[in-house]
This record gives structure tokens, sequence and C-alpha cells, in this order.
């Protein structure tokens, strides 16, 4: 929940030139995106947060921010660009439809949406105000060997995409999260929130606008004290280019492991194959984004882990100050959104009694 990655500072504007808040503090996650805009060369000028403990907190990480005391103190600043959040997921939509009627862009954890409803007006938002509704999908965004894969794949390094199989398993910590965590119509389920990830994987690197929800499921296996709370899920999608995707999502992260989650994602073209080990290479190494590259020149392991670093934060800032889409587009990130909603409400739920027959 408190991922937040460091990386090299690599500025694409001058102090002062580009100016971001940080509001609704409810996801760790915020720290990740303000280190990222911060290491991009973006100036925090405030922070708002209702609940003066989480403020607190963020300010003792990054003290060149002011604590507002409203939301409006911010909203109503001329000077502020781009307004990044992390809110409860159910509540996203809401503050970013409030900040790009302020005239600011938006920059939301994912999920953005826990509804179709929601995605619709935010669509009519942008549409109608020329803002920004980015989205920190950060297991691509934010992991050094994610942003290589993309790189190789940009080269030829595999050939035409065919096929995207990714495992995302979470450490649940329930004793660490929120109420609103657990419970579905706040969090949104588990395709909806952390499936995300991986929806949005498959569309970049498969080249695809599109994708039809061929199957998808849901669980709670284990965990009988949360009723609402979903700890597997699962996908099949197919691309409007054919290309297809596999996915596995869960809350089964075992204790020994070294860190939150053996995150994965295999990637086969017509030319080779990559996988990436992208937060551990378990018994092997204590370093994550490990890169396996196959392809007709052989087989290569690449551990770029500090080599590669987040280009989509400076992309982002200067998307902001040009009206350009080079970060990411609109339409796909909202199309990454709508398929995980889709997906969700999709979902064959399994109980727990089935699963032990």
């Amino acid at each position: 929940m408190n991922y937040a990655p460091k990386g090299l500072p690599r500025p694409v504007v001058k102090p002062g030139e580009f100016i971001f808040a940080a509001v609704a503090l409810d996801h760790g996650h915020i720290y990740g995106m303000t280190g990222g805009l911060i290491e991009a060369g973006a100036t925090l000028k405030w922070v708002y947060d209702p609940d003066p403990v989480r403020a607190e907190a963020f300010v003792r990480e990054f003290p060149q921010a002011v604590r507002a005391d409203t939301l409006e103190q911010v909203l109503e600043d001329p000077e502020v660009r781009l307004v990044a959040a992390a809110a409860i997921p159910s509540e996203r939509c809401a503050l970013g439809l409030k900040v790009m009627d302020a005239g600011k862009d938006y920059f939301t954890d994912k999920a953005p949406f826990t509804s179709l409803d929601q995605l619709a007006l935010a669509r009519e938002a942008v549409s109608r105000t020329g803002r920004k509704y980015a989205v920190y999908y950060s297991e691509r965004l934010h992991v050094e060997s994610a942003v290589y894969a993309g790189q190789l794949i940009r080269e030829g390094a595999i050939g035409k995409v065919l096929q995207v199989t990714g495992f995302g398993p979470h450490r649940l910590n329930a004793s660490s999260r929120p109420d609103w965590f657990f419970r579905k119509e706040r969090y949104g389920g588990i395709l909806c929130d952390i499936g995300s990830h991986q929806i949005e994987q498959f569309l970049f690197y498969a080249g695809c606008k599109d994708a039809q929800v061929l199957h998808s499921k849901v669980a709670n296996y284990d965990h009988p004290d949360y009723p609402e709370l979903e700890d597997y899920g699962d996908a099949t999608l197919l691309g409007d280019n054919g290309a297809t995707q596999y996915f596995r999502v869960d809350w089964f992260t075992p204790d020994g492991l070294r860190t939150w989650g053996d995150g994965r994602t295999f990637i086969l073209g017509t030319e080779g194959y990559i996988e990436l080990r992208k937060y551990t290479d378990i018994a092997r190494e204590a370093d994550g984004d490990q890169v396996y590259l196959v392809n007709r020149e052989g087989e290569r392991r690449f551990g770029v882990r500090g080599r590669i670093g987040y280009p989509y934060f400076g992309e982002l800032i200067l998307d902001c100050i040009n009206r350009t889409e080079l970060a990411m587009t609109q339409e796909h990130a909202f199309k990454a959104a709508e398929l995980c909603l889709e997906a969700q409400r999709q979902a064959m739920v399994i109980s727990r009694e089935k699963s032990v027959m």
C-alpha cells in the first residue's frame, strides 16, 4: 500500500515552472506519485487531507508542502497546474470532476473508477473542460523492468506480441488496512482494483486499442472474517488485434517472501519472449527488476534496477504544459479502466464451499 520507488532526479522543467498539489491521502500510493513528479522537476506546493494525522505524516516526508485548510484553497490557487490524489477508490471520480472543473489536470491512483457510470461522467468532463484525467498504473509506470520491456518491444526484440500473461499477487496485511479496503462498494472488487494494472499492461504491450473480456471470476477463498473481500481473481481477454491475455491477482503472498508480492509478466511474441520478475527473483537475486529475454540471438538476463528510470512522470508534466499525450493517451487510460470494470461486472463468483469439493 506504500509502494514508492525512488529514482534518479531527471527534471524536465525548472524549479517553480510546474506546480502541483497532493490531496486525498487515503492510499499510500500518493507517496510514489508525489516522489515521481518531484524527481521529474515538479514543485510540490500544497497538501490537503481532512485527517491531520495523514497530512502530518505526508509533510514529514515532503516538508516543502504547505498544509491547506480546505480542498477549495488548493483548487482556487491559480499556480497549481496538477492535483495528485489517492482517494478511496469509490470517491476518486467525484474528486476528479471537482479538480477538472477548477481548470486543473487530475492525476489519480488506480483504479480510477468503481463503476461504468463514473467513467461516463469523467469522459464527459474531459471533453467539456479539456483537462486531463491521468491514472497511476504503477505496476508498469513505476517499475523499471516493465519500462524496459516496453523499450524492447518497440525495438522489435520479440516481434509482434501475441499473448501476455500476468501474475499480480499482493500481501494482505489485513490488520494494517483501513475499513474501506474491505467494503466492495468502496474498493470496487479485486479485478477493478489490482486487476486494472494487468489489463493496462496488456493493452500497452500488445498494442491494443480495445479488447473483449472472454471470462472472469473472483472468490473469497480464505478470509471469512472479511466477507466483502475478494482474495482471488482472474480473467482472459481478447484484443482487437488478435492478441490475448490471461492474468491472475490475489492476496496470498506468503510470509516467507521478502517483498509484498512476486509480480511477474510473460510476453510472447512471434520471434521470442520476455519474462519480468518485477519485485524479487525468488531464491536468487535480492533485487527485482530482472528481465529475461529469449529470441533468435540467444538467452539474456538484464538486471535493470537503477538503470532505466521512470519517464512517465516527466512526460506527464510536459503533456500538461504542451497539451500533448506522450505519457499515455486519455483513451488508453480510460479503456484500461473500462475493461477492468467490465471484467468485474462479468465475474463468476466462486464460493468457498465449491473450492474445497
